[in-house]
């Protein structure tokens, strides 16, 4: 955004009134640490916001939609910085850390999680349930950081996914601050509208301030993971997506093609090398049985079977648990047919690629194509999901990997499929990925009808 195409820096007297009357803390542009608050997770996006308020209750909360609303400013709710895209420019960005409530109620199958909670912590609980008796799953994300409201209210896509299908089906009930001040608890009954919205566009029609979360019978995990050789990768992905079709709803399945940088930071077994691995997480043992099909296509280096766990899952997964500037691109597909599988093991192998680490896969199908409730977010009828990421290592330019995703994104673009979930837009995408236009105009109807001032941030609607 140019400067000529600013929005007008809001008026101060609000929000200096704002910053002398909350119980918790609001930072300006002006004020030492402002630069630290505002930083998002991926430090490659630089959000330049009004203020940063971190709000210590709901009336709080209220005070700061008023502030907004006299300062002709708007309120963008990021617990941790994840799923940043904008400058936030003329937004009062809040931060719902304080709100921190956790309750397991292991006899409904249910989760109270404030909006400030992240993964790990819900884990962590249910790992202490299951010694104690009681082994319940919750549909969180890979990352133990990042934050179970923005996740499920993004819609959501990890390791239960084909199993529970989105994080945002797992949405039982919200506690939800509506712009006019009002705090209520909603849900199917009491709210559809409401609840189809939160379900993948939670931020654009309140602040939730609370989930209630479906929790899954979980007593015996099993883990996978085999590694191949890169030059396995065409017939191992070949392998996996002949079965998916068939493949039972309790079995996960994530494939990763991976091209490690010759970097001093990487320990040595990895430093350098290109290789695939497949590794899924199942219900059962059972579940696990369709993966010999991947056996007898090629051979694995290594292999490890056996009884996990969330916990064991979320700490072997290898996700940043500190911000960094990384770049990634991702592409839900309708199909993946022979030569998309064989182009796209070549476009990694290509030296030009090299700023392109990873590349991963999620087999989509199972109780994704069959969601339980209402809601914006879906991927019904897609069959992968596919990520590219280019992380930034400490003295390398980014053109190469902005290329190198670019380059991906073409590649896949012809055989993506209609629906996108909102949580994996890139950067400048926006909701159109991820909805019909009938389904944008329900959205926009919704949100219209719950904030007339237009004090939410707009999040990624089209403009």
């Amino acid at each position: 955004m140019t400067a000529a195409h600013r929005p007008p820096a809001p008026p101060t007297a609000p929000l200096g009134r704002l910053a002398a009357t909350i119980a918790g803390r609001l930072t300006l542009p002006a004020d030492p640490g402002y630069d630290a608050e505002r930083s998002a997770w991926n430090l490659s996006v630089d959000q330049r916001p009004a203020a940063v308020a971190h709000p210590a209750d709901v009336d709080d909360l209220r005070a700061i939609l008023t502030a907004a609303r006299d300062a002709g400013a708007t309120v963008a709710v990021q617990p941790y910085g994840h799923g940043a895209a904008g400058a936030l420019e003329g937004a009062i960005l809040t931060r719902t850390a304080a709100f921190d409530r956790l309750e397991i109620d292991a006899d409904a199958r249910l989760a109270r999680i404030g909006a400030g909670v992240q993964w790990g912590t819900v884990i962590d609980a249910l790992d202490l349930t299951a010694r104690e008796g009681t082994a319940l799953a919750v549909p969180s994300g890979t990352s133990r950081v990042v934050g179970a409201a923005g996740y499920t209210l993004g819609g959501g896509h990890a390791w239960l996914s084909r199993t529970s299908g989105l994080g945002a089906q797992s949405l039982r009930a919200a506690w939800i601050l509506r712009p006019d001040g009002t705090h209520e608890r909603v849900d199917d009954a009491s709210d559809p509208d409401t609840m189809w919205a939160l379900r993948g566009a939670g931020g654009t029609v309140g602040i939730v301030t609370e989930l209630e979360i479906d929790l899954l019978e979980a007593p015996a995990l099993q883990g996978a993971s085999m590694t191949f050789a890169a030059a396995d990768g065409p017939a191992v992905l070949r392998a996996l997506r002949d079965l998916a079709p068939d493949a039972p709803a309790g079995l996960n399945v994530f494939v990763n093609s991976m091209r490690m940088p010759d970097a001093p930071m990487l320990p040595e077994a990895v430093r350098g090398r290109s290789f695939v691995t497949v590794e899924a997480l199942a219900l059962s043992q059972d579940d696990l049985e369709a993966l010999d099909a991947v056996r007898s296509a090629a051979a694995p280096q290594h292999e490890h079977f056996g009884p996990t766990s969330q916990a064991a899952m979320a700490a072997g997964s290898m996700e940043p648990t500190e911000p960094s500037p990384s770049r990634g691109a991702s592409v839900a597909l309708a199909r993946l047919d022979d030569a998309t599988i064989d182009a796209l093991f070549a476009f990694h192998a290509q030296p030009a690629q090299q700023a392109l680490v990873g590349i991963n896969l999620r087999m989509l199908g199972g109780a994704l194509d069959h969601p339980q409730r209402p809601a914006f977010a879906t991927l019904e009828g897609a069959g992968w999901l596919v990520m590219g990421l280019a992380p930034q290592f400490p003295g390398t330019p980014p053109e190469p990997g902005a290329a190198s995703l670019a380059g991906l994104d073409a590649l896949l673009r012809p055989d993506a499929s209609e629906r996108m979930v909102p949580t994996f837009l890139n950067p400048d995408d926006t909701l159109e990925r991820c909805a019909s236009p009938e389904d944008l105009a329900r959205l926009r109807a919704i949100r219209d009808a719950a904030d007339r001032d237009g004090v939410l941030h707009a999040g990624r609607l089209p403009r």
